[in-house]
């Protein structure tokens, strides 16, 4: 564990994590909060906060400049990008990635091997890169993508394998490739109660 680290006494860090990767030489400390878990191969840089009840399965990647609010699941083989903030109460399942300049709200669960992306002509064309939000109370489904820019709505349901390229109103299902708009199904209404 590297000096450059703040945690609260009740934090568990496995031999073989990296806490507090300098990636410049003035960036602000890893602050973790109560009862983290950090397993090991997990690298956490520098200009990383985390909330209170946080966990990582192995493997995590979680890079600069990064915002995590309280009672957070990060998934063994994870890598969040950097420059994002996400919420309270989230569940990142294993192998997600997280591009920079995402934001994910509160309550929100993404699925196994999900894939956020912040950049609409990959080595084609110069541009901001701009990652999805995904809002209060949704889930996206196992191998689903979700495009640059996108918006998924509160409470909405992204299905598994699913290829988001608009946004996504609340209170609604997208399936398919590429995805298309439905009623939500009586039995995915509402919030989600296990995350």
């Amino acid at each position: 564990m590297n000096d450059n680290v703040v945690t609260s006494p009740d934090c568990s860090i496995d031999e073989g994590a990296t806490v507090g990767y300098e990636h410049d030489s003035d960036a602000a400390p890893t602050e973790i909060g109560a009862n983290g878990t950090v397993r090991a191969g997990t690298i956490l840089y520098c200009d990383v906060t985390i909330g209170a009840d946080f966990a990582t399965g192995h493997n995590v990647l979680i890079r600069e400049e990064t915002m995590i609010g309280d009672d957070v699941l990060v998934g063994t083989n994870s890598v969040i990008d950097g420059y994002s903030d996400i919420g309270s109460h989230v569940s990142i399942q294993t192998g997600v990635y997280v591009p920079s300049h995402t934001t994910i709200e509160e309550n929100v669960f993404l699925g196994p091997c999900c894939v956020l992306t912040n950049d609409p002509y990959p080595v084609r064309q110069e541009v901001d890169l701009e990652g999805p939000t995904i809002e209060r109370g949704a889930s996206i489904g196992a191998n689903a993508t979700v495009l640059p820019g996108v918006t998924v709505g509160e409470n909405a349901f992204v299905a598994a394998g699913a290829v988001v390229i608009d946004d996504v109103p609340p209170n609604t299902l997208a399936a398919g490739v590429p995805a298309e708009r439905h009623s939500l199904p009586k039995e995915l209404q509402g919030e989600n109660t296990l995350v």
